[in-house]
């Protein structure tokens, strides 16, 4: 199911709290006072180690935006894990694969006894790339749209697929 703007606006608190999901991880929590609460829960599809995705098309943006009303003020996006990233660029697949590339130049996975962290969890190379590539990712929000420059998107990726993840979105203003 889509979660579009209409759908939102009609969910009515129960006597039981209730989610609206679209299929792709964006659910909408329903709570018994009416409150209304975005999570984002991502499963690993791929190899259980890397992948990424957009976040920054409809209905995963613009639908948060549409439900908060907020006309002018700040748009947050927070991966909650320290494996994952979430940052803003081009959606064109070539510079995804150099990111992956370059990533793994920077910190590469293997040998797993090159980090002094590795031990328990041989994921030292997942810290370091989180690192580099961002924990939160903010946008601007004027006249109850997203200020995006040409072609940019938001982007959430994952550097160590172990577990679910969940992506916070935050809207402020007024």
């Amino acid at each position: 199911m889509n979660l579009y703007e209409t759908t939102i606006k009609a969910a009515r608190a129960k006597d039981k709290r209730y989610e609206l999901q679209d299929g792709d991880g964006l659910i909408l929590e329903i709570m018994t006072s009416g409150k209304k609460y975005w999570r984002y829960r991502y499963i690993i599809t791929r190899d259980g180690r890397r992948t990424r995705m957009t976040i920054g098309e409809y209905p995963y943006v613009e639908a948060a935006l549409a439900e908060s009303g907020i006309r002018e003020g700040l748009y947050l996006v927070n991966e909650m894990n320290i494996t994952a990233s979430v940052f803003i660029n081009d959606n064109e697949s070539g510079l995804h694969r150099d990111f992956e590339r370059w990533l793994e130049k920077l910190a590469p996975e293997k040998p797993y006894d090159q980090y002094d962290h590795n031990g328990f969890e041989d994921s030292a190379d997942v810290h370091l790339k989180r690192s580099v590539m961002g924990r939160e990712t903010v946008v601007a929000i004027t006249d109850g749209k997203l200020d995006f420059g040409t072609w940019e998107q938001i982007f959430y990726g994952e550097f160590d697929g172990m577990r679910d993840k969940r992506v916070l979105v935050k809207i402020v203003g007024e």
